[in-house]
């Protein structure tokens, strides 16, 4: 099996590359040509007033060519006008284009990236790229197309100076390299100080999210101050950056603000010269010292090009969030009668030069209901992100019903292994479009199915619209949207469920009701829970013990219980003795209820409600399905 490095850098690259719809080059190209057609105007415009000038000024106007001239200078301005009105228009539409564009590329690739890649990106920082940064980034297009045509201009300008004047022409020109390398100093410096302030931004974005998801441990600590400290302490830097883009801004400017008017001042005295020795006219020393204002206010890019820079800094970082390395699909599908069988075969797991993860010959028997136990840290929920195929793994291979979980079609995985997590995903429908959104179509009738066998249904109809009403308004609890996050993965259950800290914020009687649904009203497979309670491991069928983020054991819990290294996983919470008692109670409850090993084994192990009674452990030993142990 090929390391999931190099696969999903293959993904990354397809994914944020040419398989992703851009708004391509026409909106940017709109500007342009109307930029440049507004510069070629601009241009023009001072050789035809020079022109009316002299014509005005010979006889008149009285042949009527003065006349002429000036209606071309009238339609001249009304163009530029015209021009530049449209320009406005298509930059913000070009703007709007491109930053949606952006928004989209970057959502979809993060949306779509092996989860464990994405961690890296705080929640704040992930939403300064996809507004600050994304903006910027969006309205880089039409700040490059609008210098391109601000070059035009100063180049222009000095073609038609050469045509009028070539003395005053080379007078100019001697002073352009000064004003490019006044642009050339702002570029290279503004670059680095742009990313600079950008990453701070994240920052503080970052500190404040981290307080705003905190603020009941922050209000009942009585740490307001120490937190509104912590989140702007990058304040400080934030301002010196931000003084250091403005002075890098204001020195471009200040610089090419002396040259410009030292330029034109030289360009007029040389016209003014040319025009005492009868080499110029008026109108066409008027049109010099235009030209030469034109000419010398290439200067004036400096802001455009700023714009540019801090574009291409804010696409790199929007588009880092699209290039976050997805996983790559194959195009089998699992066999029909499949029951949900899960092997473990060499997996290992690696992160940051430490094993986190090595399980190697583990076998779930399809249809059997197995506990992930361990202590914090253990590998737990890396166990059910590579079981499940959110990330794979190093080494090794991960097989459902015989076939490799990486060699499977997206629409075949997500069909069939489907996950319930500590918290569901937010969603703006309602209750009832939140439960039924997955892979599956799922009708109303099993939509209340599922929320039935999650304990949901009842809290549901006591809302005031019931099932429509709309899930971010509802006045719901931490455990009941847990409860709903259930609801959804048994609606879309399919041949293998994983529940990930899907039952911690129920309390255990509710718990024990969502196992005995699971096990009875939510369609046939195998499960895989993440553990914490004693009573969880004891109902399980098998239990996976992981210990420093290795497989220990795979085995039923009373044959586990009987090592004190597997009962001290569950000391971290309560007492040795106290846990010993819940592993009892959810055996005895495990017996009311009637399990489905019990079921196989043809036991039918009930004790009586009221005695408390356990099954006979014999009982549950031959019910409980086999797995290799390491």
């Amino acid at each position: 099996m090929p390391t999931s490095g190099s696969r999903t850098r293959r993904a990354g690259r397809t994914h944020g590359g040419a398989d992703t719809a851009t708004p391509g080059r026409t909106p940017e190209a709109l500007v342009l040509v109307c930029s440049v057609g507004s510069a070629a105007v601009t241009v023009a415009q001072p050789y035809v007033l020079g022109r009316t000038l002299d014509l005005l000024l010979r006889d008149g106007g009285a042949d009527g060519a003065a006349g002429r001239w000036l209606l071309l200078s009238a339609a001249l301005l009304v163009g530029e006008l015209l021009l530049d009105t449209l320009t406005s228009l298509f930059t913000g539409r070009c703007n709007a284009t491109w930053t949606a564009s952006l928004r989209s590329r970057a959502l979809d690739g993060l949306l779509r990236a092996v989860p464990d890649r994405a961690r890296p990106f705080a929640p704040g920082d992930v939403g300064t790229r996809l507004t600050l940064n994304a903006a910027d980034a969006g309205g880089a297009p039409a700040a490059r197309a609008a210098l391109a045509a601000s070059l035009v201009t100063p180049v222009g300008a000095l073609a038609a100076l050469a045509v009028v004047d070539l003395w005053v022409a080379a007078c100019v020109l001697a002073g352009l390299p000064a004003l490019a390398l006044v642009l050339r100093a702002f570029a290279r410096d503004t670059g680095a100080s742009v990313a600079d302030y950008q990453k701070t931004q994240s920052e503080i974005a970052s500190r404040l999210l981290e307080a705003m998801e905190g603020t009941a441990t922050i209000t009942a600590a009585g740490t307001g101050a120490r937190e509104r400290a912590r989140v702007l302490a990058p304040l400080d830097r934030l301002a010196a950056q931000g003084r250091h883009m403005w002075v890098l801004h204001g020195r471009a400017l200040a610089r090419s603000g002396v040259l410009v008017p030292l330029l034109t001042l030289a360009a007029t005295a040389v016209g003014g010269l040319r025009l005492a020795s009868g080499a110029l006219s008026v109108g066409e020393l008027l049109a010099v010292i235009r030209y030469a204002q034109l000419t010398a206010g290439i200067g004036g890019a400096a802001s455009l090009l700023g714009a540019v820079v801090r574009g291409r800094e804010a696409r790199h970082r929007v588009l880092a969030l699209a290039r976050v390395p997805a996983l790559a699909h194959g195009t089998r599908r699992l066999p029909p009668a499949g029951r949900g069988t899960l092997e473990l075969r060499g997996v290992r797991v690696v992160r940051d030069g430490r094993q986190v993860l090595r399980a190697d010959g583990v076998r779930v028997p399809g249809g059997a209901t197995v506990a992930v136990v361990g202590r914090s840290g253990a590998g737990k929920s890396v166990l059910a992100a590579v079981a499940g195929r959110l990330l794979d793994p190093d080494e090794g291979q991960v097989l459902l019903d015989g076939v490799r979980l990486d060699r499977l079609s997206r629409d075949a995985l997500r069909t069939e292994v489907g996950y319930a997590f500590e918290r569901p995903a937010p969603v703006t429908g309602t209750i009832a479009e939140m439960v039924a959104g997955g892979p599956r179509r799922v009708s109303p009738e099993e939509v209340r199915e599922a929320c039935r066998a999650a304990g949901a249904d009842g809290f549901v109809r006591r809302l005031p619209d019931g099932y429509d009403t709309p899930f971010p308004a509802a006045p719901l609890s931490g455990g009941e949207r847990q409860r709903l996050g259930l609801a959804r993965a048994f609606a879309h259950a399919g041949r293998l469920l994983i529940l990930d800290d899907a039952t911690s914020g129920l309390d255990t009687a509710t718990e024990h009701e969502v196992d005995r649904a699971l096990r009875r009203s939510v369609r046939p497979g195998t499960r895989l829970v993440v553990a914490h309670r004693p009573s969880v491991a004891a109902r399980a069928d098998l239990v996976i013990w992981l210990a420093e983020g290795e497989v220990r054991a795979v085995a039923p819990h009373h044959e586990l219980w009987e090592r004190a290294a597997y009962r001290a996983v569950f000391a971290a919470d309560a007492s040795e003795d106290e846990a010993k008692a819940g592993a009892e109670a959810g055996t005895g409850a495990e017996a009311a209820a009637g399990t489905g090993a019990e079921a196989e084994a043809g036991t039918g192990g009930k004790a009586e409600a009221g005695t408390g009674e356990a099954p006979d452990r014999s009982a549950t030993r031959r019910s409980a399905p086999e797995g290799v142990r390491p």
